[in-house]
């Protein structure tokens, strides 16, 4: 006979096996790829970027080019990332583009997280214009030089400065140095 202790024991491993496993089972079921919303509503207005899992695509096929040198070193390191891709327009031209790309294996993400990069199409040409960030993100409605601002996380706001992203977020002084007296 089992001792009361020992079935509680049982039923909280059972339990946390359950927990870890629903997502894995809720996506399997309901014939789901892998999904990440990226996006906190801290903001009026703001549009979450959703990030999928959607092989062979044409976004898919992107980024795994534009990520193809960090590809490459977890293949030589016996991994496979899952390649998570969104995209939302950030200006008002017609050819252009941004492209969400998070690349997500237990060698790539870190205690932070997975980091996400932001290119942009213009001209069938992709560039980085917000390189490797930990947090949901979020398209907001307002703009600096024609290019809507973004969220990262719960209060950070990205700016174009014309060429890229730039952290609103102001860094703490750097203390003091005192040299020899």
């Amino acid at each position: 006979m089992m001792s009361i202790l020992q079935l509680s024991s049982r039923c909280s491993a059972l339990a946390a096996l359950l927990f870890a496993l629903s997502p894995l089972a809720s996506a399997a079921t309901h014939g789901h790829h892998s999904a990440r919303k990226h996006g906190a509503s801290a903001f009026s207005g703001s549009r979450p970027v959703i990030l999928t899992a959607n092989p062979g695509t044409a976004l898919d096929v992107d980024a795994r080019k534009l990520n193809e040198s960090d590809l490459q070193d977890a293949a030589k390191h016996h991994d496979a990332p899952v390649v998570l891709v969104g995209s939302a327009p950030l200006s008002s031209g017609k050819n252009d583009e941004a492209l969400f790309v998070q690349l997500q294996s237990a060698r790539l993400c870190g205690s932070a997280g997975c980091t996400t990069s932001v290119y942009l199409r213009h001209n069938n040409k992709w560039t980085t214009v917000l390189d490797s960030v930990n947090g949901d993100i979020s398209v907001l409605p307002t703009r600096h030089r024609g290019m809507s601002d973004l969220l990262v996380g719960k209060n950070d706001r990205w700016i174009w400065d014309g060429h890229q992203y730039q952290d609103t977020l102001s860094a703490p002084p750097m203390p003091k140095m005192n040299g020899p007296n």
